[in-house]
């Protein structure tokens, strides 16, 4: 669903409208804590829009990069850093009716989001399986004195097999269903307690499990915070509504990206352009969009750059085996080895990439599940105390 613009018709930022609305209560009750507080919440509101401004600024053709990607995990991770501060600091307040309900339903939504980070995993080792067949061209094909009928039809059979599994998901999906488990089992185990029934961390993501489905639970309901709310709690609901949106746009690029089943891009997303962040954000949402329907994304394996470019190179490659003689005449030889350095490229990104991007969607996952239950911990201490 599009986004929608700021019906309210004011120019300034959403988040200075609220931190004004603190300072006059401040003014009222003459408390040493809100200057303090207010600050470091306008401080996070301006940190995730230099971040995502950052991310917005990229050329077209990085945008969903592996590189670009990482940018965006790293962009998640530093924010939810300063979000488990902002958290901690207050962690006697969060306790109170309505902050107790808001970070109570943000926990509800990180806990979703393990499971898409499970999904992601399982589509990054199927890349990795793609990754395989593209070093069985390479070796057949590369660094040769002379290409041989022998050479061409043993890459011919690499590129077949890679396309069979492009087109067709489920031969991997039962298999890495069986195999996935979450990341971090044996370094989680305190965490994994402190979760107890949390229905969404789960030892694998089954075949009938669907991210649009979970994207669709964590943007649900995932409104703008009023004024009076604002006031009832200190600023605080705008810290966790945008982390809230943090969390749900990082989700979102990565189903996007990344091959998942039933990816449904096409989740309701929202957003007016209140806050400092809500232009990048919209920006980038727009533009992944686009993305998706010029690659017919409903059928893409995902809109991950390198995925695209694996496609460009099998297709380059099937067309000029199909149309090779023996021997090779030097024109037909040159092409070959241009080819090749086509796949050679692709492949040396997925070698470099893939295994520090799976690295940080651990991360994501180990931090959620501690950031929850560190917090949980802090706001019962603080609870015992009252």
């Amino acid at each position: 669903m599009p986004a929608t613009d700021c019906r309210e018709g004011s120019a300034a930022s959403f988040s200075g409208f609220g931190f004004s609305i603190l300072n006059r209560r401040h003014d009222q009750v003459n408390s040493m804590d809100t200057p303090r507080q207010v600050i470091e919440l306008q401080s996070f509101q301006k940190q995730v829009a230099e971040r995502f401004n950052d991310l917005a600024a990229v050329d077209s053709d990085e945008l969903l990069s592996i590189a670009w990607i990482r940018k965006l995990l790293d962009a998640y991770l530093c924010c939810q850093e300063e979000f488990r501060l902002i958290v901690f600091k207050n962690n006697d307040f969060l306790n109170r009716h309505p902050m107790d309900r808001y970070i109570s339903e943000f926990f509800e939504r990180s806990v979703k989001a393990l499971d898409v980070c499970n999904a992601i995993r399982d589509g990054i080792e199927k890349i990795r399986q793609w990754q395989v067949q593209l070093e069985i061209v390479l070796r057949a094909l590369d660094n040769q004195s002379c290409l041989g009928e022998g050479q061409i039809r043993r890459a011919k059979k690499a590129l077949i097999d890679l396309a069979i599994r492009m087109l067709d998901g489920k031969e991997s999906k039962t298999t890495l269903a069986h195999r996935n488990r979450s990341f971090g089992h044996n370094n989680v185990t305190r965490e994994n307690k402190s979760l107890g029934h949390a229905r969404s961390l789960s030892w694998s993501v089954l075949r009938s499990w669907s991210p649009a489905r979970q994207l669709q639970a964590i943007g649900n309901n995932l409104v703008a915070p009023r004024a009076n709310e604002i006031m009832a709690t200190n600023g605080l609901h705008v810290a966790v509504f945008t982390m809230n949106y943090v969390l749900f746009f990082t989700m979102w690029a990565l189903v996007a990206a990344i091959p998942c089943q039933d990816r449904g891009l096409q989740s309701h997303f929202s957003m007016t352009r209140q806050f400092i962040w809500s232009t990048p954000v919209i920006s980038l949402h727009e533009r992944i969009l686009e993305e998706s329907r010029k690659r017919d994304g409903r059928n893409s394996c995902g809109l991950l750059k390198e995925i695209h470019e694996i496609e460009k190179c099998v297709r380059h490659m099937n067309e000029l085996t199909d149309s090779v003689h023996f021997p090779l005449n030097e024109s037909k030889e040159g092409e070959v080895k241009e080819r090749i350095r086509e796949v050679k490229r692709v492949y040396g990104a997925l070698k470099d990439g893939l295994v520090p991007l799976e690295r940080q969607v651990r991360e994501v996952f180990c931090r959620i599940v501690r950031i929850r239950a560190d917090c949980l911990d802090s706001i019962g201490q603080a609870n015992s105390r009252n």
